[in-house]
């Protein structure tokens, strides 16, 4: 992951991220468990690329569902991996599953 990319350990740090952004958040909610590994790991090198692509525009968190269960209650992820896109905290787009730059880019168009 690049380091333009928070990974959070906790909502604390999580809703932290989200208040100190005054551009939108790319959440991206990833699982820990067998089915969702990997599905995952497809997706980091492109939420990383759009990251890089939309550097000033858009801040990415990489957010663990396990480690961010409260994030992932109100933002209503049921599966691995989700994009949410917000904007002052409110969900203006999202997409469950993986995701081609492409449909990422898709995806924020017209929101940023």
């Amino acid at each position: 992951m690049a380091k333009r990319v928070h990974q959070p350990r906790e909502d604390a740090e999580f809703d932290f991220i989200l208040r100190m952004s005054a551009i939108p958040v790319l959440a991206y909610f990833i699982g820990t468990w067998p089915k969702a590994i990997e599905p995952c790991r497809e997706m980091d090198p492109v939420v990383s690329g759009i990251a890089d692509e939309y550097t000033g525009r858009l801040t990415a968190v990489r957010a663990d569902m396990t480690r961010c269960p409260s994030a992932t209650k109100r933002y209503e992820i049921t599966a691995a991996p989700s994009c949410v896109l917000l904007k002052k905290g409110e969900v203006v787009a999202r997409r469950t599953g993986t995701m081609t730059a492409a449909e990422v880019r898709q995806l924020l168009d017209g929101h940023l």
